[in-house]
């Protein structure tokens, strides 16, 4: 006999507040106030100088991600647009990315001057590898698969269609610090990756972020590509590239020092996180009867900081948020009526409207671009569609394995009623 559902007046089967709370940032503790203070201490606030923490981090960074080059920038989309520019993106190309992601991985391709060519994800609520077959034309020259809330994405098979096609592959790993595919760090498996260090990811110094990449000429062009000034405090014999100016996206001690502690700390935030979701997984049905998991490639390997079931129809999938709220679980899906998640493109305005920050409309009216796109809201019908359905629950460092298992239960008692 089923249990009575607490939005019809039964008892909720979580009592007391499920723990909120960040990741990196309930992580800090004296060893970060400590590193800051040496750094105003010494006054040394700039990257470039002897024993830099900048350059320490890169070099830490690169021994965990096993790449020969990293760099680290103030920020992931300067990760990303640098990581673009290293690959040799620019005006006239296209660039695949998913409909599911910050409008700032779309940002970052306007950035470099190329065109955002938006793309269908599936229940992995990744890129889906069909859609990115389907989106290639003559113009495309990168793919950017997006590793959102800790997930890794099919990133194999993007891989493949890559090779077939002859395009380049950047990996926005800004949501997916520290995880790992099939035995290699997310992020590596493409021409280069990107980690974002902004306060609501995995790891953070607030802001910041890291390109990285095996490739010595990518790493080159994306270091000069984040610092105008760089070609001068490098003798020319140490240039293998031909130097160039752009922007700046240069990254302080200060941030550094910050970032330093905080990956010494990633493998206890993720030893945690991934606990959280095993307890999770485990006290939750087998056979659902109104939903399906995400899709997840890889179990081990991804970050344990979300989860996602895909519930049969869209009012079907209301009635499970209403019913999870009374029962003390947040819930809502991505994509309504009410307060939205801005990782949709539908909420992109300023790339969907193809707004400018110059008359000539560029990069879309540049006459380097031969192409034709236009976008709408509607699109990507299957994203907005799995988004419609789609229930996320995080998990945080701030949280034990009973409110993982409670979390379960609750969404158990719910299908168990409304299935």
């Amino acid at each position: 006999m089923t249990e009575r559902l607490a939005v019809e007046g039964g008892t909720p089967v979580i009592a007391e507040s499920i723990p909120g709370g960040m990741h990196g940032p309930s992580m800090i503790d004296e060893r970060e106030i400590d590193a800051v203070t040496e750094v105003l201490r010494n006054g040394k606030l700039f990257r470039f100088v002897e024993n830099s923490n900048v350059a320490a981090f890169e070099q830490e960074a690169a021994a965990r991600l096993g790449v020969k080059h990293a760099l680290m920038v103030n920020s992931g989309t300067s990760a990303i647009i640098c990581a673009l520019t290293g690959v040799g993106i620019g005006p006239g190309d296209e660039v695949i990315l998913p409909g599911y992601t910050f409008i700032a991985t779309a940002a970052a391709i306007v950035g470099v001057g190329a065109i955002p060519i938006i793309a269908e994800i599936d229940e992995s609520l990744g890129l889906d590898p069909e859609d990115v077959e389907r989106k290639i034309t003559p113009h495309t020259k990168a793919i950017i698969p997006v590793h959102m809330q800790g997930v890794p994405c099919k990133i194999e098979k993007i891989l493949s269609i890559a090779k077939q096609h002859n395009l380049k592959v950047v990996e926005d790993c800004c949501q997916c610090v520290g995880g790992m595919y099939n035995g290699k760090y997310a992020g590596t498996w493409g021409d280069a990756g990107a980690w974002s260090l902004n306060y609501y990811k995995v790891i953070t110094c607030g802001e910041g972020g890291l390109v990285f990449s095996n490739d010595y000429d990518t790493y080159e062009r994306a270091a000069f590509a984040s610092e105008p000034g760089l070609p001068m405090w490098m003798s020319d014999s140490e240039w293998k590239n031909k130097p160039f100016s752009c922007q700046t996206y240069r990254a302080g001690e200060i941030l550094g020092a910050i970032a330093r502690v905080q990956l010494s700390k990633l493998d206890d935030i993720l030893t945690h996180t991934r606990m959280l979701k095993k307890a999770f997984l485990a006290e939750l049905s087998d056979n659902p009867k109104g939903y399906i998991r995400q899709h997840v490639d890889d179990p081990t390997g991804e970050c344990g900081i979300s989860a996602a079931i895909i519930i049969r129809d869209t009012e079907l999938a209301k009635k499970y948020a209403e019913a999870l709220q009374a029962e003390g679980l947040g819930a809502g899906t991505a994509y309504n009526e009410g307060f939205p998640d801005r990782h949709i493109y539908t909420y992109w305005d300023s790339i969907l409207f193809k707004h400018s920050p110059n008359a000539a409309g560029y990069p879309w009216s540049d006459p380097r671009y031969k192409g034709e796109i236009e976008y709408s809201r509607d699109m990507c019908p299957q994203t907005l569609s799995i988004l419609g359905r789609a229930l996320r629950f995080g998990f945080n460092v701030n949280m034990q394995e009973e409110h993982a298992r409670l979390m379960a239960a609750a969404i158990n008692k719910v299908d168990a009623v409304l299935g």
